[in-house]
């Protein structure tokens, strides 16, 4: 399982795709549904989670692309 991607706003402008513990983006794009798309990708080819920030740095939403241990019955 891959690292979970974070999208996040940048201090100066724009939206960052951060993998989780990097001090680095990955990826900065100008509006946040391009860092949601691009992030969604990364998530998708590396099995892991992605969780979608707000401007105030909170988790607004997350989508899980990896091995969930307790996938949903029915």
């Amino acid at each position: 399982m891959g690292k979970n991607q974070h999208v996040v706003p940048d201090p100066n402008g724009g939206w960052n795709v951060r993998g989780e513990n990097n001090s680095k983006a990955t990826k900065h794009t100008e509006t946040k549904a391009e860092a949601v798309n691009q992030a969604r990708e990364i998530s998708k080819n590396q099995n892991s989670e992605l969780l979608i920030h707000g401007k105030n740095g909170q988790i607004q939403s997350r989508d899980s692309y990896g091995n969930d241990p307790f996938p949903p019955k029915g």
